[in-house]
């Protein structure tokens, strides 16, 4: 095919790859398996077959911690391995899983299921209710966002005859009584949003068909969704009904199961959990109420009565700073858990509510450096004691979880993760790099000592949603990238949450441009300090890290020796009209809003890709599964620029979802081709720094 520049800037809408959107379609398909047998062929050899087995034998290890959560006493697992690729559902209890090799009780073996029924089942969670042996499972064809929905007695081990039963959609539910439901779905005539997410909430009764369920409550098309929760937390039970009308804005109404019935009046764009007569709230923006004005990403805290009998005089139990900022918060055991971030250094603080007033103290026993994450134990927030699990790893130290008995306790180490590969020699670095507008722009650097000015690198980045990334134990980058003499940087870009709304604002919308400034600048630091070379970087991206990796193909491909492009997001113009795309314009913009099209297409690299440049090889990889990002983005991409005469690969595994694969070894399989393509692009043999 001759060399063509289009879809371009100018013309956004003269697309000649449309037809690789069609999922399944017969000439794409051909497409995707002609690109796959020519990827497989030149990367998937011998040393691809020894990576992947052994990167799958890591993930298949017995002694990898087994994540937990309790309800009614006993801890839930799934659990992955080569002899259960999809997974067994099983639990245990915590006296048993202190031990070194826990006796599991098997309740799903989703490998055995899958095999019965000839479905490419993987389990998707399941929604469950106190005291009660049914639970709705979800069940998902090739890890697809949308799923099946079934009633599961775990006293039997068996599905429910004539139980709920719910075709596949994007689905949720929770259970108001042992015969009724709250459904959020998709499924059914006029019940999916743009987005493709459930636009109402009905009250599904046993006995019933869901056609026969009347709606309860209600969005518009426009939103991206609604659902709701039950909250067993107060005297007697009550429903939450969310209308969540973007990524970042949401309307929230107390109710019942008939429907809804005061809504809080709150801004939209404040997070909120309730717990018993307490309600907490973290504004994005600045809030002025009732002679107070609060700061955004302020933590506040008052009774739930008080404010819904017009009171407005909040406690500030957190105040952020240009570079400390709330990461998350949960309630548990009657106390609120706050995640912060200072200065990239982890921090809890506990508050305790109290008629007359709240007291604060931090958690104590956790390292001040380094990733820690810490969470409730139960699942549901009425059977929470206080007990909290705590997961600690940096770069070079394998996770240890730890149980926080009641969140007063000294961390007691109930797993610890094997380590997985040879850390001797190897250090861990912070440094910050300056943008092109003088922004500091943080990165943790893990590689051996000292500047030999050709490190193999290997650098990563999200830079998206408001979410912090954090440089945690690696097993697939630490066995074979680290321990074979490579460098990994992973950069904290604008777009991101490490600082708060203000870092996510900087690198959204307009400045999502400058979230990819951000990552140029950490690569060219490195070649400034002494680290590397460009042609020596290699750098992957995924999802919203797609759009940051072709951007640097397009903007700055002198600074990369190789890239590799994952599950990713890449065409501005027609994002919005492919699948979830449409849930995203809060991050982005609308590329039907003339003005937002002026900004979305500076960093739309499909459409800004052109002929006669010095493009660094990429290779760009997706799944058919995916059904939140549309395939189709990585497809087209490909095809343009193949057809303009670079050096791209494509790969699309058929199942996946919206991750890199249903199992260990396909999983596996997806990180070794990347690990081989840009090795052999920046030249670097295993073992020779």
């Amino acid at each position: 095919m001759s060399a063509s520049d289009r879809p371009t800037p100018s013309a956004p809408d003269d697309d000649p790859w449309l037809w690789l959107e069609e999922i399944d379609g017969a000439r794409a398909l051909d497409f995707v398996e002609r690109q796959n047998r020519a990827t497989l062929q030149q990367f998937g050899g011998a040393a691809f077959e020894r990576d992947r087995d052994l990167l799958a034998a890591i993930y298949d290890r017995s002694d990898n911690i087994p994540y937990v959560s309790r309800r009614d006493g006993f801890l839930y697992n799934l659990w992955k391995d080569a002899a259960n690729p999809r997974g067994l559902w099983r639990r245990t209890t915590l006296a048993e899983f202190r031990k070194a090799e826990p006796a599991w009780e098997i309740l799903l073996d989703i490998d055995q299921l899958a095999a019965s029924e000839g479905a490419d089942w993987l389990f998707g969670g399941a929604s469950t209710r106190i005291g009660s042996t049914r639970v709705i499972l979800s069940l998902s064809r090739g890890g697809s966002d949308a799923v099946t929905l079934r009633e599961f007695d775990i006293a039997t081990k068996q599905f429910v005859a004539d139980g709920f039963v719910l075709p596949e959609a994007k689905s949720g539910v929770d259970w108001v009584d042992t015969d009724t439901l709250l459904l959020s779905s998709a499924l059914g005539e006029g019940m999916a949003t743009n987005s493709g997410y459930a636009r109402t909430v009905r009250l599904w009764r046993r006995g019933t068909g869901v056609e026969q369920a009347p709606v309860i409550f209600e969005t518009t098309a426009d939103h991206m969704r609604a659902y709701t929760y039950v909250d067993d937390t107060a005297a007697t039970p009550r429903v939450w009904f969310i209308d969540q009308s973007d990524f970042f804005n949401f309307s929230s109404s107390l109710g019942t199961a008939s429907g809804a019935t005061t809504k809080l009046d709150l801004p939209s764009n404040i997070w909120m959990q309730v717990h018993g007569d307490w309600l907490s709230v973290k504004p994005r923006q600045t809030w002025s109420i009732a002679g107070h004005s609060y700061a955004a990403d302020a933590m506040l805290g008052m009774s739930l009565s008080a404010f819904l009998a017009g009171g407005r005089d909040f406690t500030v139990l957190f105040e952020p700073g240009p570079r400390r900022a709330l990461q998350g918060f949960f309630w548990s055991g009657g106390k609120l858990v706050l995640s912060i971030l200072d200065e990239l250094r982890p921090v809890f603080e506990i508050c305790t509510p109290s008629a007359s007033s709240w007291s604060k103290r931090r958690l104590r026993g956790l390292p001040d450096i380094g990733v820690v994450d810490v969470w409730s134990l139960d699942r549901h927030e009425s059977q929470r004691n206080g007990d909290l699990l705590a997961n600690v790893q940096d770069p070079l130290a394998p996770p240890s979880l730890m149980l926080i008995a009641r969140g007063v306790g000294s961390p007691d180490v109930l797993k610890q993760a094997p380590k997985i590969f040879n850390a001797e020699g190897l250090v861990v670095t912070q440094h910050e790099a300056i943008s092109v507008d003088g922004e500091r722009i943080p990165y943790v650097q893990t590689g051996p000592a000292g500047e030999t000015g050709d490190a193999p690198v290997y650098m990563s980045a999200y830079g998206g949603f408001g979410l912090a990334v954090k440089p945690e134990y690696n097993s697939s980058l630490g066995k074979l990238w680290l321990e074979r003499g490579g460098t990994i940087v992973q950069a904290n870009l604008r777009g991101g949450g490490e600082f708060g709304t203000r870092w996510h604002d900087a690198g959204r919308y307009a400045g999502k441009k400058l979230s990819h400034d951000d990552f140029a600048a950490v690569a060219a630091d490195l070649v400034r300090r002494g680290v590397t070379t460009p042609k020596r970087i290699a750098a992957q991206g995924g999802s919203n890290g797609g759009i940051l990796i072709t951007n640097m193909l397009v903007r700055y491909p002198e600074r990369f020796g190789a890239l590799f492009c994952t599950i990713p997001l890449i065409d501005m113009r027609r994002y919005t009209k492919l699948l979830a795309g449409a849930s995203w314009i809060a991050e982005y913009g609308d590329p039907d809003k003339a003005e937002e099209w002026e900004w979305l297409k500076t960093y739309s690299a499909y459409h800004n890709a052109k002929p006669g440049q010095s493009y660094p090889p990429i290779l760009i990889a997706t799944t058919r599964r995916d059904d939140r990002v549309h395939p189709g983005h990585a497809r087209k991409m490909a095809a343009k620029l193949q057809a303009m005469g670079y050096e791209a690969w494509f790969y699309e595994p058929a199942a996946g979802g919206h991750g890199y694969g249903k199992d260990n070894k396909e999983r596996a399989g997806f990180q070794v081709l990347g690990f081989q393509f840009l090795k052999e692009k920046i030249g670097w043999r295993d073992g020779e720094a």
